[in-house]
């Protein structure tokens, strides 16, 4: 029998006066509030600045697409984050990526990438998860490849998609089952 899923839902007429802004700004922006704004809308200000945060990465950052969604199925592995794993993976094959880099992330290999930037980005996440500095020498190729500014949005993606793995997790949100 699955664990019962922790996440608390406020039916909308209970919402704070500070929830329901940030209920109502969430739902124009999204279309509905996703799952993780279901956990931190209890923190209504947290709310607000994750949504900042998560859109600024997610859609006005320097990295590509590609980068971004690679750079989230790196750490949700990192955390055995299933949910978020599964939704984007998924993306990430609609992008082009082919299952051999999700098999070898899973088995804790270096995944071939076609990209030197890719490549960096993989490199770079990698080394910021480990105990100390990491590398001079990824560090350098990452500054050369993906500029100051790409170094800290991989480390912000690195960051945000780590709160959304581990409050997935948290709140046992189950993974979808796959579309036929």
């Amino acid at each position: 029998m699955a664990e019962p899923v922790r996440i608390k839902e406020i039916p909308e007429n209970e919402l704070t006066p500070d929830q329901a802004k940030v209920f109502k700004d969430l739902v124009a922006g999204r279309g509905r509030l996703l799952t993780p704004y279901k956990i931190w809308i209890h923190s209504p200000k947290l709310a607000a600045a994750l949504e900042s945060i998560g859109t600024f990465l997610n859609k006005g950052s320097s990295l590509t697409e590609r980068e971004v969604e690679l750079t989230i199925c790196i750490i949700a592995n990192h955390w055995k984050g299933e949910y978020v794993w599964a939704a984007h993976v998924k993306m990430c094959r609609d992008l082009g990526y082919p299952q051999s880099v999700f098999d070898a992330i899973r088995a804790g290999q270096t995944p071939a990438l076609d990209s030197e930037r890719e490549r960096v980005v993989y490199d770079l996440a990698k080394i910021s998860m480990e105990p100390g500095g990491g590398s001079d020498e990824v560090f350098a190729r990452a500054e050369k490849l993906l500029g100051r500014n790409g170094i800290a949005e991989v480390v912000a993606l690195l960051g945000y998609y780590t709160s959304v793995a581990m409050g997935m997790k948290l709140h046992r949100v189950p993974v979808p089952a796959p579309k036929a």
